[in-house]
């Protein structure tokens, strides 16, 4: 883990496409700003955590079941023609 020290106003730039600015101190908080393309999904850590742990949730239900469509009847357009993709 690389550690670095910054000031209040002061950034570090991740890869050239993200900024993470130390906006303001207060206590023991820090309150940061990120700046980052719309394409780079940026999380708290906890946030993060929970989003995996639903994926892979999801991931071992599996597939919901569908029911059955019932079969459907060759359709026919308004000048009596029948309708492309349906059978006769």
């Amino acid at each position: 883990m690389l550690i670095l020290s910054r000031k209040i106003n002061e950034s570090i730039v991740i890869d050239g496409r993200i900024t993470v600015k130390i906006v303001r101190v207060e206590g023991d908080v820090v309150k940061l700003g990120v700046e980052a393309p719309p394409d780079v999904p940026v999380h708290r850590q906890e946030i993060y955590d929970e989003i995996q742990r639903n994926n892979k949730q999801a991931l071992t239900q599996g597939r919901p079941v569908l029911p059955r469509l019932p079969e459907s009847k060759p359709r026919k357009n308004f000048i009596g023609q029948q309708v492309a993709g349906t059978t006769a």
